[in-house]
């Protein structure tokens, strides 16, 4: 299957090319700076260590996209999702979690922001 083209790197005046957002050199950095100034506080705590030990062990068991699956459709997970959010009380749990590809859990996310409006 062909690649899609590398694209500059999205830090500020980096020349590199990547196929991600941003450049190896970078992506450390980025991350730092977004979980300092753009994430509230408190997703630290919830999201340290301990959750991405638990996200990779759950992605390892469920590497399918549970809701493509049930759609008949085989896409690989990227992103494990809480059934009940954290923060209303939801836990850690292997009976919360949810194994998603980036467009169902978009998706998901977005309706719940909607209803919560």
């Amino acid at each position: 299957m062909p690649h899609k083209p590398k694209k500059p790197c999205a830090f500020p005046g980096c020349p590199n090319l990547t196929d991600g957002r941003y450049c190896e050199a970078h992506a450390s950095q980025a991350n730092r700076e977004y979980n300092r100034y753009r994430r509230d506080p408190d997703s630290n705590r919830i999201y340290g260590r301990r959750w991405k030990t638990i996200r990779a062990l759950y992605l390892a068991k469920h590497p399918l996209c549970e809701r493509c699956l049930k759609a008949g459709r085989t896409v690989l997970a990227e992103e494990v999702h809480h059934i009940v959010p954290v923060a209303e009380g939801g836990g850690h749990e292997e009976s919360n979690l949810m194994a998603l590809c980036k467009s169902c859990h978009s998706a998901i996310t977005i309706a719940a922001e909607n209803s919560r409006r």
